[in-house]
């Protein structure tokens, strides 16, 4: 028991010291994360141009490029409506608070203009004495936001990266771990880069999919901000769970302040419709091959990663929970001797070359003959 609990020291040391590592070299590695999360967006037409004849730089620049005119024009898209519809949802919060008011001065709160009004006072005096406070947070605040954008075009400048010279990283991890490992570290890559670009092309559906019907509803229903409430809803998805709670909330919300409480539930039931559809529906034929998380385990991942990185480590909570249940399934099957590197084709991975010219080729695997068949046991 001792040195049981000895070795269980010594591996959580081990966590402690890896955790304080990442989060001071989590400056450098939130941009690769990004990056990374972005090429498995963007790999699919630069594979088809490459097909296609094009260079690898011509054809990274190229959908890089795309992608950024495609996400300029969303923004541009929703931006005017937005404006717009400012002035007549504040209106809308301004006669909320009005009815609002109203409500506590009748039955059965029966609260007087006066205790209001001092209710209202205290909070005025609470903010002008953490006036210096929230000028700290909004300094904060507008320093973060600086560093976002400064993470994000880093991150763009990596996926072009990724995209032009993605190929030849595999062979030379290979080649720098030696021909033994060769195939374990190219078949693991091929499983994490799939399960990377599984997750994306999931949540990426069941955010269209959200995103889609609810904003149907929030038209029908003559709700403002159609667009940007369904645009909200569906990089929620990306945040499983939780993320799908707080857009529909925002939804929820927008419906009270402008058009009343019986919308504000007819648009709560749209939300909880859809969700239990995704959820109970949805979400199992689409990830029936995927990540193979229990929910139990996203819920925990998701909590987690929130309270260590906030929403960044909310929303990349389940791929990297996802990438550490694929080593492990690859460690347990090598021990157990299921030979996990070999593919469903009876193929597996041969390092030839060295570190400059190393190249990846696929070397059919023999069957492992049967042996004599076993005696059965006396009864």
């Amino acid at each position: 028991m001792a040195i049981a609990s000895a070795e269980l020291l010594l591996m959580v040391g081990g966590v402690i010291v890896l955790g304080y590592v990442l989060g001071k070299l989590w400056v450098v590695l939130l941009p690769v994360v990004l990056g990374l999360l972005i090429t498995t967006v963007l790999w699919p037409p630069t594979r088809f141009l490459r097909k296609h004849g094009w260079p690898p730089a011509l054809a990274a620049v190229t959908v890089v490029v795309g992608f950024l005119a495609a996400f300029g024009g969303i923004i541009a898209l929703i931006a005017p409506p937005v404006v717009a519809q400012v002035e007549e949802l504040g209106q809308g919060v301004s006669e909320g608070l009005q009815q609002l008011q109203g409500w506590l001065t009748g039955p059965p709160f029966n609260l007087g203009e006066e205790q209001i009004g001092q209710a209202v006072d205290q909070a005025i005096n609470s903010i002008q004495g953490n006036a210096q406070n929230i000028a700290q947070y909004a300094v904060t605040g507008a320093a973060a936001i600086g560093s976002g954008l400064i993470n994000l075009v880093l991150a763009l400048v990596l996926t072009f990266f990724f995209l032009k010279d993605g190929p030849r990283w595999v062979p030379w991890l290979a080649a720098q771990t030696g021909p033994p490992a060769a195939p374990h570290i190219a078949a693991l890559s091929v499983k994490t880069w799939t399960t990377l670009s599984e997750f994306i092309r999931q949540q990426a559906l069941v955010g269209f999919v959200d995103a889609f019907f609810i904003g149907l509803g929030l038209w029908i229903l003559g709700v403002p901000l159609v667009l940007p409430l369904a645009v909200l809803t569906f990089f929620g998805a990306f945040i499983p769970i939780i993320g799908a709670f707080v857009a529909g909330g925002f939804a929820v919300l927008i419906a009270l302040v402008s058009n009343g409480f019986t919308t504000a539930l007819i648009v709560l039931g749209i939300v909880i419709v859809v969700q239990q559809i995704e959820g109970n529906v949805l979400q199992p034929i689409i990830q029936g091959r995927g990540l193979n998380l229990h929910a139990a385990v996203v819920i925990l991942a998701v909590t987690a990663g929130s309270s260590l990185a906030g929403i960044i480590g909310a929303f990349l909570a389940v791929p990297v929970t996802a990438l550490i249940a694929v080593a492990y399934r690859y460690a347990r099957d090598q021990l157990d001797g299921r030979s996990p590197e070999v593919t469903a084709e009876g193929t597996r991975v041969q390092l030839t070359g060295d570190s400059h010219g190393a190249r990846l080729t696929e070397e059919e695997v023999q069957p492992t003959p049967a042996g004599p068949p076993r005696p059965e046991p006396e009864r």
